[in-house]
Formats: structure tokens, C-alpha cells, sequence
């Protein structure tokens, strides 16, 4: 009886995190259209910052309650996930146009973030000071996405924008302050709960993490990605996965260990097989977006069906 109520208190933390994420995607997206920036950008920033607020707000609370493990296998799990479960089903159900030239600088980008969290991590720790380089990277992003924006700018004529109304902002500001909230609660939610749930089965937290956080703070980009690709935005799924990533690995992980006491600790178990893990998935999506500038059916049964043996091997 004890345990299903724990598990009921982390489906509600899951609900409470991604209805927030949900909110707080609407407002964003309201602020954002209001500015202009055209889609691929508000894919690649706006929604991935957005969409990852649970994975950031669950890694930094069980960071600094002392769950370094929790911490590192759910950004890591989420990453690892993002590319692997979301970009393998979203390209089952449709084959994934890859455009632009911004979507290889940044897919080296995801790569790059975590062969530098690798060697970080090499020696069992993040530290403060590593956890603040891991932030500082995130320098670039914004600075790649700003030269995108401005040629997308001399590219295209600028729209006539409507004037913001005093409603339409109210509410979305509402939604801003409501979606943090509940993905600040449910986070707290996700990581007590998944503590027990661990114990209750006898299982490791990183196994938990790994797999029952990261798809449960998945949810936003899952849904996005989704959404985007039924209806033909494949530009905000693309970004939205790209971006995510590259949040999870330099503000995730970074902010984690800031906030942690002793540093993040990192286990074998993520230096070995989840890291590996996620390069695979990574330079998959990345090497056969570059090349044949789509992600067909048949790279996302693979990318889909090493997920699935990966769950299988942490279990």
C-alpha cells in the first residue's frame, strides 16, 4: 500500500512537471513570436530551454540533496533518450527533413559538450570549478544562435507584428509563474519519490534515474517533437532535440555540481556504458543527418532499437 502511493505521488510529480513545462512553453512561445525569432530558433532555445526546466530543476534538487547519481543519470538518461526514443519514434511515424546548415555546427556542438563532460569526468567528479566551465559553454550556443537569427533577418523580408495586448500578456505571464511552479513542486516530488521507489525495488537510484526520470522529464520534448513533426514543423523538433542536449550536458550537469556539496560524482557504470551510449545515438543522428540530409524509417528503427537493448543491459 505504502509503495503505491509513492508510486501515485511520482506519477502526479510527472504530471505536475510536464503540465509546467506545458505552460511554460505557451508563454515562452507567446514572447517569442511577439520578438519575432523565426522557428527553428524558438526550437533550438526558447522551447529546448523550456522543455528541459524539469530535467534542470529534478538534477540540481537531487544534486543538492545529495543524489549526485540521480543527478547525472537523468540529464544524461534524457539525452540519451531525446535522440534514441524521440527522433527514432518521430521518424517511424514521418522520415525527418534536416535543413539548414546551423543544424550540423550544432549537432557538433552536442557532440563536442559531451566529449568535454567525458574528460571532466574522467577522474570520478565534476567539481565547482568544472561545473562552472560546463556552464560558461553554453556562451557559444547563445552566440551561434544570435548569428542565426540576424541572417534569417537579411534573409527574409520582416512581418508586420500585431501590438502586444494587455490580456493576451497577463496571461501568458500567469502561465509563466504557474508552469515554474509546478515544475519546481513536481521535481521534488520526482526525485523523494524515485529515492523510494529505488529502495522499495532494491534497485540503483542511477537505474531509476536513467530510465523512470529521463523518460518521465522527456515528456515536453517527446510531446514537441511530436506534435512538430504531425504537423510538418520538423525545424522545432530538430532543434528543440539539439538544443536540449546541449542544455542538459553544459547547464544541467553544471549547474548540478554547483550546487552539490562534494562535487557531482560520477559512477563507472555512466563512464563505460551511458556516456558510450550517448555518443553512439548522438553520432548516428548526427552523421546520417548530415549525409543524407534526413532521418529515415530505417535509422530510426535503429536508433530505436539500440534504446531498447540499452534498457535492457542497464536492467
Amino acid at each position: 500500500m505504502e509503495f503505491l502511493l509513492v508510486l501515485i505521488i511520482f506519477i502526479i510529480g510527472i504530471i505536475m512537471t510536464v503540465k509546467g513545462g506545458d505552460l511554460f512553453v505557451d508563454a515562452s512561445i507567446y514572447i517569442a513570436e511577439k520578438t519575432g525569432i523565426s522557428s527553428g530558433i524558438i526550437g533550438a532555445t526558447i522551447v529546448s530551454i523550456a522543455t528541459t526546466l524539469p530535467e534542470f530543476f529534478v538534477s540540481t534538487v537531487a544534486s543538492n540533496e545529495g543524489f549526485s547519481e540521480m543527478a547525472v543519470g537523468n540529464a544524461l538518461g534524457s539525452y540519451i533518450c531525446n535522440i534514441a526514443f524521440i527522433i527514432g519514434i518521430c521518424s517511424l511515424i514521418k522520415p525527418i527533413k534536416i535543413k539548414g546548415t546551423f543544424f550540423g555546427i550544432k549537432g557538433v556542438m552536442m557532440i563536442a559538450y559531451l566529449c568535454i563532460f567525458f574528460v571532466m569526468a574522467k577522474d570520478g567528479i565534476i567539481t565547482y570549478s568544472e561545473g562552472r566551465q560546463l556552464i560558461l559553454l553554453i556562451i557559444l550556443f547563445i552566440i551561434i544562435n544570435i548569428f542565426e537569427h540576424k541572417r534569417e533577418n537579411v534573409n527574409s523580408k520582416k512581418s508586420k507584428r500585431e501590438p502586444v495586448k494587455k490580456k493576451d500578456l497577463l496571461i501568458n505571464g500567469i502561465k509563466f509563474g504557474v508552469g515554474g511552479f509546478l515544475i519546481v513542486y513536481g521535481a521534488h516530488l520526482l526525485v523523494d519519490s524515485g529515492v523510494k521507489i529505488a529502495n522499495a525495488l532494491r534497485i540503483p537510484k542511477q537505474v531509476v534515474s536513467l530510465t523512470l526520470l529521463a523518460i518521465g522529464t522527456s515528456i515536453p520534448e517527446f510531446i514537441t517533437a511530436l506534435t512538430a513533426t504531425v504537423k510538418n514543423q520538423q525545424n522545432i523538433s530538430v532543434g528543440n532535440i539539439l538544443g536540449a542536449n546541449i542544455l542538459n550536458i553544459s547547464v544541467i550537469m553544471g549547474a548540478s555540481a554547483l550546487v552539490s556539496d562534494q562535487g557531482l560524482m560520477i559512477s563507472r557504470q555512466t563512464l563505460f556504458l551511458d556516456i558510450p551510449m550517448a555518443m553512439l545515438a548522438a553520432l548516428t543522428f548526427v552523421v546520417v543527418g548530415l549525409s543524407k540530409e534526413r532521418i529515415g524509417r530505417f535509422t530510426g528503427l535503429v536508433l530505436l532499437g539500440s534504446y531498447i537493448a540499452y534498457l535492457f543491459i542497464i536492467f
